[in-house]
């Protein structure tokens, strides 16, 4: 349980803070919404329409692994549409998928 609570404290973590940095930036250029990606775990969304470098530093806290390979899968998913998974935790498969 407490383990659950690390991951859930550490994503919220990185999303707050890929938002305040990610905020200033979105309002400068609007005019490109292309790459977003989402990211899941299991059949929960935990991350909706984010940029790709955001989407791959949340999957990699949530895997506890390094952001670089995550975000090659990220851009990758942006691009081509592919699902990809990054890890498995507590059984579940954390996945990226491609914004709609």
């Amino acid at each position: 349980m407490l383990s659950i609570k690390k991951t859930c404290a550490a994503l919220f973590a990185t999303a707050l803070l890929g938002v305040g940095v990610a905020a200033p930036a979105g309002a400068a250029n609007n005019s490109r919404q292309n790459g977003l990606v989402n990211v899941s775990v299991g059949d929960v969304s935990i991350l909706d329409n984010a940029n790709v470098g955001i989407a791959a530093n949340v999957a990699a806290a949530v895997c506890g692994i390094s952001v670089g390979p995550v975000a090659v899968l990220a851009a990758n998913t942006a691009t081509t549409g592919t699902q990809n998974t990054v890890c498995k935790i507590g059984g579940q498969a954390v996945t990226l998928t491609q914004s709609q």
